[in-house]
C-alpha cells in the first residue's frame, strides 16, 4: 500500500537511526528497510509487529488508518442473529400495547439505547 513506506521512514527517522542500524534492531537487512521505505516491498507481518512493538504505536497507525499513534478506538457493538424467534417474539412484546410487560420493556429498551450513546 502506498504511503506506508513514507510512515516506516518517519518513525525511524524520529530516533535519528540509520537503515542500517534499525534493521540490525529488528532483526532485518538494510536493503530490506530501504525497500519497505521506498514502497518497494511490503513488509511481513512479523515486521510490521518488530515496528509497532520498537516505537509503540496502533498497526491502524501504520497501516495508515489514522494519524494518531495509539490507533483507532473501536466500541464493541454486539450484532443481533434477526432471525432469532426469541428475538422476534421480544420485539413483538416490546410494541404490543395490550402486553403486560409493554411497560418494562420500554424502560428497559431506553436504558439500553442511553447505554449504548455512552
Amino acid at each position: 500500500m502506498k504511503g506506508i513506506g513514507e510512515r516506516l521512514r518517519t518513525l525511524r527517522k524520529s530516533t535519528m537511526m540509520s537503515q542500517e542500524k534499525f534493521a540490525k534492531v529488528i532483526g532485518s537487512s538494510q536493503s530490506a528497510i530501504n525497500r519497505y521505505e521506498n514502497d518497494q516491498s511490503e513488509p511481513p507481518c512479523e515486521i510490521f509487529l518488530k515496528y509497532a512493538d520498537y516505537f509503540n504505536v496502533s498497526m491502524d497507525y501504520l497501516f495508515l488508518r489514522t494519524n494518531v499513534p495509539e490507533g483507532i478506538d473501536y466500541e464493541f457493538t454486539p450484532r443481533f442473529d434477526t432471525d432469532n424467534k426469541q428475538f422476534k417474539q421480544f420485539i413483538d412484546m416490546c410494541f404490543d400495547p395490550e402486553s403486560p410487560l409493554n411497560e418494562k420493556l420500554k424502560k428497559s429498551l431506553y436504558n439500553l439505547l442511553l447505554d449504548g450513546d455512552k
